[in-house]
């Protein structure tokens, strides 16, 4: 796999992922806990030239509070900020974080129950990197399908072409994201 598509498949999962366990930070709620079983999601990006993206999550309980536990302590070393609040329709995120020698500011706003279907629309701006990346919409629809595949474990994730990690590897992830200066 060369590093720009590496990179590419690190950024979705992150952003993908990242919203999922952002609860618990500075406001003063959590988000629901998924249901277990297998999960698709499919990412759209308007603006950034990038392809949509649909990939499968096996998850269960234990997997989302380890997603949690290893996500967070991450997001604490690069975002001054991270608030997650209750709204009339669901929940809104919102952060400040800064990677790859700049700084991503997002607004996300996250709708569903959780046991079959949820959206999550981010708006983020970064202050770096390539102008087609700068300024998003990152759309996230994810509906449970059901109990995972056989062979799955809790955790796997399958992404375009049958790319396979999971995300207990989460801590090797860090070594594709871009370094800053």
């Amino acid at each position: 796999m060369t590093r720009p598509v590496a990179v590419c498949l690190a950024v979705s999962l992150a952003v993908s992922l990242g919203v999922i366990v952002l609860g618990g930070r500075a406001g003063a709620e959590d988000l629901p806990q998924r249901k277990p079983g297998l999960w698709e999601m499919k990412i759209a990006r308007n603006g950034s030239g990038l392809p949509d993206l649909t990939m499968q999550h096996c998850t269960d309980a234990a997997t989302d509070k380890d997603m949690n536990n290893v996500v967070s302590p991450m997001a604490k070393q690069i975002c001054a900020k991270q608030v997650l609040q209750k709204t009339a329709t669901g929940y809104a995120a919102d952060s400040v974080c800064s990677m790859g020698g700049g700084t991503m500011t997002a607004h996300a706003e996250i709708t569903g129950d959780f046991n079959s279907a949820y959206t999550v629309v981010t708006t983020s701006h970064t202050d770096v990197g390539p102008t087609n990346l700068r300024d998003l919409t990152t759309r996230i629809e994810a509906k449970w399908l059901g109990d995972c595949k056989p062979g799955q474990k809790a955790g796997d994730i399958v992404m375009p072409g049958g790319f396979k990690l999971n995300v207990k590897d989460a801590e090797k992830l860090k070594g594709l994201l871009p370094k800053g200066n």
